[in-house]
């Protein structure tokens, strides 16, 4: 029985954690929910700025996900992705201020939620609202990346909605085409705001969209925190290696509505007793136990420390200033404010002419194996010798059986066809980038449109009209214009003496 896309990644299991790790995971999970808890009060206290958008619910899937990246990787949150952004070394102070819009904050005051990033310490890159359009942009990193030598890997997130997007789209068949080493996460939390994925979407698992563009992929229990880890370090550390980009759906559930102002009431009560039974943190506080990671005393012991350093974290936003007035004034243009340069960690050399130099010209043993294959066997050829006998009568089984075979173009080709063997180029020459007029064999080809008697259905005295040249294509006699009114009377239905209105 060949194994679903969540059993094949168990098996293909990364190194076990350290107890620390496991604490680690708890911590920021549980420092996650509390700093949230903590917002939804100042929210409905009217100190929280525009809106508030809870990942109640999804603390495992940004934790356990951000938890597999390395310090020189990049990340691109989205407005759930809260937990992500405290693995990635962001202090719960500038998340208050941020929501709080202080003059304190990243963005001093001038951006509202998780609109904000650092690019220079965390790689952090600012969230995009229009979903989906961060699949590009991180893939470019991905690639940049990559150019300079840097040796990262660049995730991020996008909800069951935002996979529908046409940025989705294109952003996967941009990185799949130059095998970027990019992670994207699908957080299936079955609602697309206040649309069930059933009926948005016609598949079941959104994971099966990377089979398109040739990504591999995996679902894994978006409320397993270690299995959504040892998923995104599989899945970070084959893109490291060169293995090209990486899909992985979490199955999880958001428990609250869209924001702070959807009470959720399309959601089935039904729904949502199932998945409160399977909180992220509630299972993960068992398997601690379970496992004899921590005791009693340990889980109290950092309950406790998470109060604290919230306490002090809170206090810290709430005592910050507003932005004054004047700001608004600045930084709207960039005047030298900060300098932008590349960080090479490889010699520009190696991507600068010569090195960099390739020859622009396909010949046929640098296209696929079956396209290789399938000229070999005569697909296209125009050898007589080589071009398939015309085949007998086939009964419907027949036809069907070959039309299958038809729409499998990825299969490997016979052994007898080897691009060893096929290499040999007589039969079909090398084509610069296509047949073109500078191509002196076409130029002189038949096929070539120049070469061709120009087709005309008239005479070659005559031009192509059905009407002598002294006729003009009128209804009436030729010496009346083609018209209704007389010579030097106004095209008007009324008299010259009334006007044109009733």
């Amino acid at each position: 029985m060949t194994p679903s896309p969540s059993q094949a990644t168990s098996e293909r299991a990364t190194a076990p954690l350290s107890r620390a790790q496991h604490l680690d995971l708890y911590y920021y999970m549980q420092l996650n929910r509390q700093l949230e808890e903590r917002m939804v009060r100042l929210f409905r206290q009217n100190k929280i700025v525009g809106g508030l958008y809870s990942s109640l619910g999804q603390e495992a899937v940004s934790v356990g996900t951000c938890y597999a990246l390395e310090k020189r990787d990049w990340i691109a949150p989205m407005i759930r992705n809260i937990g992500a952004l405290l693995v990635k070394g962001v202090p719960p102070r500038d998340i208050f201020t941020q929501h709080m819009a202080k003059f304190t904050s990243p963005t001093l005051g001038k951006d509202g939620t998780s609109h904000f990033g650092d690019l220079k310490v965390r790689h952090i890159v600012s969230p995009i609202s229009m979903l989906g359009d961060l699949i590009p942009v991180m893939t470019g990193v991905a690639m940049a990346g990559r150019y300079l030598g840097q040796n990262i890997v660049a995730l991020t997130w996008i909800g069951d909605g935002g996979s529908s997007t046409g940025a989705f789209h294109e952003g996967l068949g941009l990185a799949a085409s130059q095998r970027a080493p990019f992670v994207l996460i699908i957080e299936n939390n079955q609602w697309a705001y206040s649309t069930p994925v059933s009926r948005q979407v016609p598949i079941q698992d959104l994971a099966d969209r990377g089979a398109a563009y040739g990504i591999a992929s995996s679902i894994v229990d978006g409320n397993d925190v270690v299995a959504v880890y040892q998923a995104a370090k599989y899945a970070v550390d084959e893109c490291r290696a060169g293995r090209g980009p990486r899909i992985i759906e979490v199955k999880t559930m958001r428990m609250r509505g869209h924001a702070q102002h959807d009470p959720a009431e399309y959601v089935p009560q039904e729904m949502f007793d199932y998945w409160k039974a399977r909180d992220p943190i509630t299972l993960y506080e068992k398997y601690l136990s379970e496992n004899k990671i921590w005791d009693a005393a340990a889980k109290s012991e950092m309950d406790a420390r998470i109060e604290r350093e919230l306490d002090v974290e809170q206090k810290f936003a709430e005592d910050s200033p507003l932005p004054p007035p004047e700001l608004a004034e600045e930084g709207v243009y960039c005047d030298g404010c900060h300098k932008i340069e590349a960080d090479w960690k490889r010699a520009k050399s190696e991507v600068s002419p010569p090195k960099s130099s390739i020859d622009p010209t396909w010949r046929l043993r640098d296209l696929p194996a079956y396209t290789q294959a399938a000229i070999a066997a005569g697909n296209g050829a125009k050898i007589p010798s080589q071009a398939p006998a015309a085949a007998p009568a086939s009964s419907p089984a027949t036809q069907k059986s070959a039309a299958a075979q038809r729409v499998q173009p990825q299969q490997e080709p016979p052994a007898t066809h080897a691009p060893d063997a096929v290499a040999e180029e007589p039969a079909v020459p090398r084509v610069p980038f296509g047949r073109g007029p500078k191509d002196k064999a076409f130029r002189q080809s038949p096929e070539n449109p120049q070469n061709k008697p120009t087709y005309s259905r008239a005479p070659k005295q005559k031009s192509f009209a059905q009407n002598p040249q002294e006729k003009s294509f009128s209804k009436g006699p030729r010496q009346k214009p083609f018209g209704k009114n007389a010579p030097g009377k106004p095209f008007t239905k009324n008299p010259q003496d009334k006007q044109g209105r009733r």
